[in-house]
């Protein structure tokens, strides 16, 4: 497996992470706990050393499946996870709001230090922009963690520019975390400049559109109750027979390359900056040999014209998340 950098402040990881939420969150049913860890620890056999969770993501369950998988290559792996969500006091699957106040930022961290098995959180991103707390106060809270030892590195999710310049003027950011993707470009306007200039490392989630660039999903697809892509507006009947013509075209540049929709989308990804790390998420070890397969796609100045040329014409139908989802973004 191919290796960068995070940035001018982040830690070396494997060119392709992987991302842990679906195996226990967002898409139906979660995965047998023992194939998981056995997914997982495979990764590590391919040589990924990336792996991406949150507190959210369950709530709790995924953080402690990553960190049961993962305990016998603590220091071999770089593990990121996230706070930021208010959780039910109650119990259950669900979020009730924002909170990134400094306690709350210090009471999250410990917990997932437990729940982790680790001595210091690699990478600790604020999961959304909470506007009732000062980004400078976020970064100043998540300073001290770093001053401590129990993180290593501090980044943001879904952040916009002026918030990713504030808090990094406080505490070096060492990756942003964002949707990115050929059907979700909006990164390109303002973001990855502003990653450029500051030396930011970019984590794109969800780089195969939640599952829809691999050509597995048809207009016939019908998803498991409690996947979230039963309320996505992309994801309606009529969004997926328009956006299909995204599939169809790196599927037609895969058959030069004898590679799959899934691996062009990936190797497109990777072609666009040396400092962005994609993570894929599967429960599925075949699409998981198959993603990672990508960093051996080479992509020549020929496709990655044709790709621009031949998406720039496509038009995405179905924004990619709910009026009130949405507004959790570029803050």
């Amino acid at each position: 497996m191919q290796m960068r950098r995070l940035g001018a402040h982040g830690p070396e990881v494997s060119a392709i992470g992987l991302g842990c939420m679906g195996m226990s969150f967002g898409y139906g049913p979660a995965g047998d706990r023992a194939e998981m860890i056995a997914l997982i620890r495979r990764a590590v056999e391919l040589g990924v050393n990336f792996f991406d969770t949150a507190e959210v993501y369950g709530p709790f369950v995924n953080e402690e499946l990553v960190g049961e998988a993962l305990e016998p290559f603590r220091g071999q792996v770089v593990i990121a996870t996230k706070f930021g969500f208010a959780l039910d006091p109650a119990g259950g699957p669900k979020w009730v709001g924002l909170n990134s106040r400094p306690e709350h930022i210090r009471e999250v961290a410990e917990a997932s230090l437990r729940r982790l098995r680790v001595e210091a959180l690699d990478l600790f991103y604020q999961h959304r922009v909470d506007p009732e707390v000062p980004i400078e106060d976020v970064a100043g809270a998540v300073g001290e963690l770093i001053r401590e030892g129990k993180v290593k590195h501090f980044g943001l999710s879904e952040a916009g520019p002026q918030t990713i310049r504030r808090a990094h003027a406080v505490q070096p950011v060492s990756a942003l975390q964002s949707e990115y993707s050929l059907w979700t470009r909006m990164p390109e306007r303002e973001i990855l400049p502003t990653l450029a200039e500051l030396g930011i490392g970019f984590v794109p989630y969800s780089p195969l559109g939640k599952g829809f660039l691999t050509g597995g999903i048809t207009q016939d697809t019908q998803f498991a109750s409690g996947d979230f892509r039963n309320i996505l507006p992309r994801f309606t009947t009529e969004a997926r027979v328009a956006n299909q013509a995204l599939v169809d075209l790196l599927a037609a540049i895969g058959a030069r390359h004898g590679a799959s929709p899934a691996r062009v989308a990936l190797s497109w990804l990777l072609a666009q900056q040396p400092w962005i790390v994609p993570i894929p998420g599967t429960t599925k070890v075949h699409r998981l040999e198959e993603n990672f397969g990508a960093v051996e796609v080479v992509l020549t100045a020929e496709d990655l014209t044709e790709i621009e040329t031949a998406s720039a014409a496509i038009r995405v139908q179905g924004a990619r998340y709910p009026e009130e989802l949405e507004r959790m973004t570029g803050r």
